[in-house]
């Protein structure tokens, strides 16, 4: 069996249905395997490869629900592990903002600036749940970068995994970007209180095991209506041969606009 699923602009995928598994909601899951244990190992095993990783760059699109709006960004990314580091600079919108956010430093607070006609105020230091930081944000950026939203991610299904009435199907041969993928997709077939979401996505790199898009989706009002996008993360031209330094994550940093 083939389908065609069309996600978001950025991709058009082709993928092939590898295999599914449900629960009933009132089946008691401690009696038989949960179909999402598989999905969480696995998905661990991707979250262990990105933590061996010192360090990356890559292209940062985003879209998500922010209160009552659904806010899109893309943007340059570089993130280490050891300290957690993080610098981003903005392409669209926003063009030439520059954030940087390292553990334990600058007294727990984030860096910023805006471009253009926004520039004369200056950098500006925040703490990472300041108003402003999370103006646009669904997390602060102490949770950004691939690991950090594979956790969130994980705990989701580990705590989906409680309770039954869930499908998981896998399948391959995806693409985003130039990149073939994998999916693991879990969904919930009725809205529950215990269920944040309605489906969640995870894509895999078939050439690399790394997580390079997580989604997460709402349920839909009607039945014939396409699933919200609550949260859309892609990481993008991936690179993790690089060797950041302190210098990548410094305000002073002559490449920098601080």
């Amino acid at each position: 069996m083939r389908n065609i699923i069309r996600s978001t602009p950025m991709c058009l995928i082709l993928v092939g249905t590898m295999a599914c598994q449900s629960v009933n909601a009132d089946e008691p899951t401690a009696t038989r395997a949960h179909p999402l244990e598989p999905a969480i190992r696995y998905a661990q095993q991707c979250l262990e490869k990105v933590q061996a990783l010192p360090g990356y760059e890559a292209t940062f699109v985003k879209r998500e629900v922010v209160g009552n709006s659904t806010v899109s960004h893309k943007m340059k990314i570089k993130v280490r592990h050891n300290p957690f580091s993080v610098y981003l600079y903005f392409e669209n919108p926003h063009a030439g903002r520059e954030v940087i956010y390292v553990d334990g430093r600058n007294n727990g607070k984030l860096v910023a600036h805006e471009a253009g006609l926004l520039s004369f105020a200056g950098a500006m230091d925040l703490t990472p749940t300041d108003s402003i930081a999370m103006n646009e944000n669904r997390y602060p950026i102490t949770k950004a970068g691939i690991a950090n939203t594979m956790q969130i991610m994980i705990s989701q299904w580990q705590e989906d995994a409680r309770y039954g009435e869930t499908d998981v199907k896998y399948y391959k041969d995806a693409k985003l970007d130039s990149m073939s993928c994998k999916i693991i997709e879990s969904s919930h077939p009725q809205p529950r209180k215990q269920f944040n979401n309605h489906m969640v996505r995870l894509w895999i790199d078939n050439a690399t095991g790394l997580p390079v898009r997580m989604q997460k989706f709402g349920f839909p009002r009607r039945a014939a209506e396409t699933p919200p996008i609550v949260e859309d993360y892609s990481f993008l031209n991936l690179q993790t041969d690089v060797r950041l330094t302190d210098a990548d994550f410094d305000r002073n940093n002559k490449k920098y606009s601080f």
